[in-house]
């Protein structure tokens, strides 16, 4: 984080906005995104450049709230006062003039800079994360590799689009978005991705509404080719969320063979339903767990399955900054025993001669390259081989922390 000048008049309605989700999201535990959503709604008269400014600000004080906080001399849980000294706090370190409101009174400017000068020597403060996360961090990835990357975990993220092949290829879409003023690049070694040069709403797009592509991190893109899938092949993405996976392997399958789509939400295989339709991927067949038996249905039966584990999702900090606030280290112990029994059980479904992987978006070896080797050395890791894996870490790759092995099963 640097402090820099910026010539920027604020605006009281913006502010207030701004304030009133900070609110939300410190006071009530409410998430981000979901908040800033139901802001952005809030005037009909604001034109892009307000908008920008209410999520982008909103989400930097989220990002940096503990040194912000230190800086402000601020605790939870914040009243208004508070929140407007973190506030000012930021726009001090933008270099932002503050306007004479009653909220800005005696800031000082001085002051804040020589704390944040001071508080940028030590990492818990200067990369803003709890002291537990510092910890963890450093003892699983080393001090200087964690330090690398939670400063590139602090980045905010580009927006990346994986083109829906199905429906068009690379060129055209690229050409489609530069005619709408959209500009875009390709991006090595991500068969089908296309990087945004700026931010840009693609949603609202015809491109978007036609299913010509999907918003998708190019790190989160190399799951489904990790995978080695092939038209007509039977494949289970078991735990398939919202099916961005899904949507990927039913346009490297050219919507040939049959993608099994697992959750044991049913309200995102819902949405998954309404992608697949947008996105005319027509091989997927969603299918609820809501038993033991949805899964021994299928034992011997698939010739791939993808077990994209929940995780910490600690290699999507950059798009999630609030997870950093409502993680807590139980949260990961109970989440590594899920995915260990997930990998048992779900593992039978795959065939003798099939392939497996299993993918977080997490960078933390316990949850990762750990799990695996446990599996292999269990009972039901017997039967399979080891045959790659890849992790990702954002300040190496510049984009989300990912990990993904491939195993397959013996004959």
């Amino acid at each position: 984080m640097q402090a820099y000048k910026i010539k920027m008049r604020l605006h009281r309605n913006l502010c207030f906005a701004t304030i009133d989700g900070l609110t939300l999201i410190f006071n009530e535990g409410k998430y981000a995104d979901k908040v800033i959503q139901q802001l952005l709604k809030r005037d009909k008269r604001w034109g892009a450049r307000d908008r920008a400014f209410v999520a982008e600000t909103t989400y930097e004080i989220v990002r940096w709230k503990r040194l912000y906080s230190e800086i402000a001399e601020v605790k939870e849980p914040y009243s208004r006062e508070d929140l407007w000294r973190v506030f000012a706090v930021w726009a001090t370190l933008r270099g932002i003039k503050l306007p004479d409101w009653k909220y800005f009174e005696n800031t000082p400017s001085r002051k804040i800079k020589g704390r944040f000068d001071e508080l940028s020597k030590i990492r818990k403060f200067k990369e803003s994360i709890p002291d537990w996360l510092d910890e963890a961090g450093e003892k699983e990835l080393g001090k200087a590799v964690w330090t690398k990357e939670i400063e590139a975990l602090n980045q905010q993220a580009d927006v990346i689009l994986r083109v829906n092949t199905l429906k068009t290829t690379k060129e055209k879409l690229q050409a489609e978005l530069f005619d709408l003023e959209i500009d875009t690049e390709f991006i090595k070694d991500h068969p089908s991705a296309l990087k945004l040069k700026e931010r840009a709403n693609v949603f609202t797009t015809e491109a978007f509404k036609n299913g010509h592509f999907e918003v998708q991190d190019a790190s989160s893109q190399l799951v489904a080719e990790f995978l080695n899938v092939e038209p007509g092949m039977r494949v289970v993405d078991a735990c398939a969320g919202a099916g961005g996976k899904a949507l990927h392997l039913a346009s490297l399958m050219e919507n040939k063979g049959q993608i099994i789509a697992m959750d044991i939400y049913d309200h995102k295989l819902k949405e998954l339903k309404r992608r697949a339709k947008r996105d005319g991927a027509h091989n997927i067949e969603p299918r609820h767990i809501d038993s033991t038996k949805v899964i021994k249905k299928l034992y011997d039966k698939a010739d791939r399955v993808l077990i994209d584990a929940p995780c910490s999702g600690l290699g999507i900090l950059r798009r999630n900054p609030d997870a950093k606030w409502k993680l807590q280290p139980e949260f990961i112990e109970n989440i590594k025993k899920t995915q260990q029994e997930i990998l048992q059980q779900y593992s039978r479904m795959v065939k003798p001669g099939g392939q497996m992987v299993y993918a977080t978006c997490s960078i933390l070896p316990s949850e990762n390259k750990n799990q695996v080797d446990t599996f292999l050395a269990s009972e039901m890791g017997e039967v399979f081989t080891f045959v790659k894996d890849k992790s990702i870490l954002a300040h190496k790759s510049g984009f989300d922390g990912f990990y993904m092995a491939l195993l397959e099963k013996k004959k």
